[in-house]
């Protein structure tokens, strides 16, 4: 029930008008599902869980159940970033890398690998075919906050006018003109 309570607060979107980060957490494990989900909100109030107990039903979430090659931009849900435990029954989290990766969509969602066994060839499989990341459970605070940093924002656009903060990252700390803002370790230009 409060997994449809969440779904439901995503597709009318949110009264604060905040941009929220939408992550899609799944793993079989309820308790895994529950800590990781206290969390992401205990670290950053921003932050918006929808939860899946398996890689299909994910599937279903992100609008690419099988066959259906569809965009999932366009479906009720919008997703932010999936955050996935390896080892799951029947659609492993590399199997959903896979798909979220191989999907033709424009905007690519983002994903993350979690699990509690530290298997480098594991790791290094996963980021090969896209993960953003790679998490050992259990999940830590600074897990969280790299999050954010992966996470493709669908929130309202700031309208024209208003006035917004700069992340400390993107504040020159000098008046030389040669230096560039930064953004997400890239120069902006």
């Amino acid at each position: 029930m409060e997994e449809l309570k969440e779904m439901e607060v995503l597709r009318n979107g949110g009264d604060d008008g905040d941009v929220k980060v939408r992550v899609l957490v799944v793993d079989d494990s309820p308790v895994d599902r529950k800590v990781v989900g206290m969390l992401l909100k205990r670290c950053d109030a921003l932050f918006e869980v929808i939860s899946a107990d398996n890689g299909k039903k994910a599937m279903q979430i992100l609008g690419l159940n099988e066959g259906n090659a569809d965009c999932p931009v366009g479906k009720g849900q919008k997703i932010d970033i999936i955050l996935t435990d390896y080892c799951m029954p029947e659609m492993t989290g590399y199997d959903l890398l896979k798909a979220v990766k191989e999907n033709d969509c424009p905007r690519s969602i983002p994903v993350v690998i979690m699990s509690s066994e530290n298997d480098p060839q594991r790791i290094k499989r996963c980021l090969a075919v896209g993960a953003e990341d790679f998490f050992l459970k259990p999940l830590k605070a600074q897990d969280a906050q790299k999050l954010k940093q992966y996470a493709t924002l669908t929130g309202p656009t700031p309208k024209a006018g208003t006035k917004r903060k700069l992340p400390v990252d993107m504040i020159t700390d000098t008046k030389d003109s040669a230096r560039r803002p930064r953004l997400a370790g890239v120069a902006v230009g």
